[in-house]
């Protein structure tokens, strides 16, 4: 394993995190979360990634299950807040009330004292920077994270929260944004900025959620994954999952074989490749699954391998720095 600095911060995170955003409580029941997250201790994996509302806040509690025991002062835990954990209209958003509580919420849930990074995870366009920033400033003071993260913030979001968690005397390290060979709409402002300002990346989805594990063929699609339909043809509904897309994914594969490495190997070392980049988040719906995975940490792409990538991919690969994430209002 490697391990890489989070921002400008003195913590260092594994370059490979683990995160359980759509298997924890979802599609995995505790005993296969606890083993994942067992396999992933053996493998060296120290950064631990989830969201309080992710399976309703069941995947916060099947996250502290499975990481009781282990040396607290070994382990990254990451969360997050702003979506939407009960049915109550201060039960979402980045408002003071609702981020004190959840702070709360998630450490019980985790079993810890405090968390590691706590991020916003999207803007609160309802809710006043200097609102959410302060109370940030108060969770950290208070001992309930060490540092503050964001995800799928605008670059322009990012600076003016850079700039009030300075004020705040607080340490704003990191920004999660989705990043693969096939979304790299950060490259153009986002990554420019966080490098400016000290903060590096913490990178949501590198497979193109399975897309770049190169499981979906042309003319087959694993039964049973999420992009599967009842008669088995593959749901085209995503941004990823087009012919055309898959089609030029295949071209991946001959370029990963040279290499000597399955293509999730290859997609998740084109993402580490990136300097700005702390670490690439993955999943797993089975323990094995992660040694692949962690292959791609001894994995240097040379430039030609690179232009060999991006000429396979051609023009299916979204750059526009306009598509970054982003909610006009609470959802």
């Amino acid at each position: 394993m490697q391990y890489r600095k989070l921002g400008s911060s003195g913590m260092y995170v594994s370059s490979i995190a683990l995160g359980n955003w759509a298997t924890h409580g979802e599609t995995l029941e505790q005993d296969v979360a606890t083993a994942c997250v067992r396999k992933a201790l053996d493998l060296g994996v120290t950064a631990y990634d989830t969201a309080d509302a992710y399976a309703g806040t069941k995947a916060e509690t099947m996250l502290g299950v499975a990481l009781k025991g282990v040396r607290r002062e070994g382990i990254e835990v990451m969360t997050k807040v702003f979506f939407p954990t009960g049915p109550g209209k201060n039960d979402r958003g980045l408002s003071r009330k609702h981020v004190m509580e959840s702070i709360d919420g998630s450490l019980r849930r985790l079993q810890t004292d405090y968390v590691d990074v706590y991020q916003a995870h999207r803007y609160d366009y309802e809710t006043t920077l200097e609102e959410t920033m302060g109370a940030f400033a108060d969770i950290v003071r208070a001992g309930k994270a060490h540092y503050i993260g964001v995800s799928e913030w605008t670059v322009e979001e990012i600076r003016a929260g850079a700039a009030l968690a300075a004020e705040q005397g607080i340490q704003l390290v990191s920004s999660q944004p989705q990043y693969n060979m096939l979304w790299r709409v950060i490259e153009a402002e986002v990554v420019p900025a966080c490098e400016e300002l000290g903060i590096t990346q913490l990178c949501w989805s590198p497979l193109a959620q399975g897309v770049l594990s190169g499981k979906y063929g042309t003319s087959t699609v694993p039964t049973g994954s999420r992009f599967s339909s009842e008669d088995g043809r593959l749901k085209t509904e995503h941004k990823f999952m087009q012919p055309a897309v898959i089609e030029r994914v295949e071209k991946l594969k001959p370029i990963a074989a040279d290499l000597g490495v399955p293509l999730a190997t290859l997609a998740v070392a084109w993402v580490l490749a990136n300097p700005n980049v702390s670490a690439a988040i993955v999943g797993a719906s089975r323990p094995e699954q992660l040694e692949d995975t962690v292959k791609a940490v001894d994995l240097t792409l040379e430039p030609e391998v690179l232009e060999l990538i991006d000429d396979a991919l051609g023009d299916v690969v979204e750059r526009d720095p306009g598509k970054v994430e982003s909610f006009p209002q609470r959802v």
